[in-house]
């Protein structure tokens, strides 16, 4: 794959500092999505200019804070992103990294989830926070819930601790008054405000009078960034329904450009014990496809040793996905295949944690 990035537009500084030392610096990065719309004349909605953003949110004035701002030329629907947007959000936190305390991604609530796992995977060593954060309702709508997200968001990006260190140093996700590990959260709500979960991780702070950082759950682990640019997407998600068509699943993982498969399987692992299925999913694996078991469930995580359904599975060779949710999953396997590593080092670092986006076996109490 080629490794174009979207070519932003030129900075936009706005000045939120109140005092004479502002706090921090923070970089501000539009993709698009919902928070950056303002309805024009006719109603219909379009992105507004960030340089008019104190008129908006006039409240931000009192943050002590230096902003700059980068959009992408044209804002995207998150429907739309994808491996290139991915590059260019991560090269330009990557090479202006030195130069902010923090950065802030306004992001489509879609498929933010993707986006900020994938950043996970693609900016390990961080000891800066890179926070995603978005809106159900325009900056322009009188209910909307744009502006405490985005304030709480800068604030957050903006935190130190006594030491002058950033208080979050990893990629999370920012939303509706909580802080979320970003390689663990998940959409599920599309018309309330609480559209984002995190169910096998806890929250990283929740926001009421004042923020409140449960700091024994933050990656603490940051050794210095690096950038991983290679990606593969040479893999497909398959969710696993009853009555699914054996010769359906048949032609989809004969496709030899495949690489690798998210298999989407009931409960805790569970997946159809009929010969022709696992003959199928066992070809696949001898055929050098790597396929990783992933749970439907939010919640609770892949045992395939505890029923016979997932245990023909782990015969075979399908790697356990643990606690790992399908959008983490899914960034993980486009990382690791995109890397050149051996197929025994490829599984071994799919089944065990990388960034925070699974638990090692001892988190689960039996």
């Amino acid at each position: 794959m080629d490794k174009k990035i979207y070519v932003p537009t030129e900075k936009v500084s706005i000045d939120c500092s109140s005092s004479q030392y502002p706090l921090a610096k923070i970089l501000v990065i539009y993709t698009g999505g919902t928070l950056g719309m303002v309805h024009d004349d006719k109603g219909v909605l379009v992105p507004f200019d960030f340089e008019e953003i104190l008129d908006k949110i006039p409240s931000m004035r009192y943050l002590s804070i230096e902003i700059d701002v980068v959009s992408f030329t044209k804002p995207l629907d998150s429907s739309d992103v994808g491996v290139r947007q991915w590059r260019t959000m991560a090269r330009l936190i990557f090479d202006d990294y030195a130069f902010y305390d923090g950065f802030v991604i306004l992001h489509g609530t879609d498929t933010m989830a993707y986006s900020a796992s994938m950043l996970s995977f693609m900016l390990q060593g961080l000891r800066k926070p890179v926070i995603f954060t978005g809106a159900q309702l325009p900056v322009s709508a009188p209910r909307s819930d744009a502006r405490i997200n985005l304030i709480s968001a800068l604030e957050i990006a903006a935190a130190k601790d006594k030491d002058g260190n950033s208080i979050v140093t990893e990629v999370a996700i920012y939303f509706n008054n909580r802080l979320l590990r970003g390689n663990r959260a998940k959409k599920v709500e599309s018309v309330q405000f609480d559209a984002f979960e995190s169910s096998n991780y806890p929250l990283l702070a929740e926001s009421g009078l004042q923020i409140r950082y449960n700091r024994s759950v933050i990656d603490r682990f940051g050794t210095g960034l690096s950038l991983y640019e290679d990606l593969s997407d040479a893999i497909a998600v398959i969710k696993i329904f009853p009555g699914i068509r054996f010769s359906w699943l048949e032609h989809i993982l004969s496709d030899d450009q495949m690489e690798g498969v998210i298999l989407e399987t009931f409960g805790s692992g569970n997946a159809p014990t009929h010969n022709q299925f696992i003959k199928i999913i066992s070809d696949s694996v001898k055929s050098g496809k790597t396929i990783m078991n992933v749970s439907q469930c939010d919640g609770g995580k892949v045992d395939q040793s505890s029923y016979a359904a997932g245990k023909g599975l782990e015969e075979i060779g399908v790697l356990s996905g643990d606690d790992i949710n399908t959008e983490a999953a899914v960034a993980k396997m486009m990382h690791v295949l995109g890397q050149n590593y051996t197929c025994q080092d490829r599984e071994k670092i799919l089944s065990e944690p990388l960034v925070g986006e699974m638990s090692y076996r001892s988190f689960f109490k039996n």
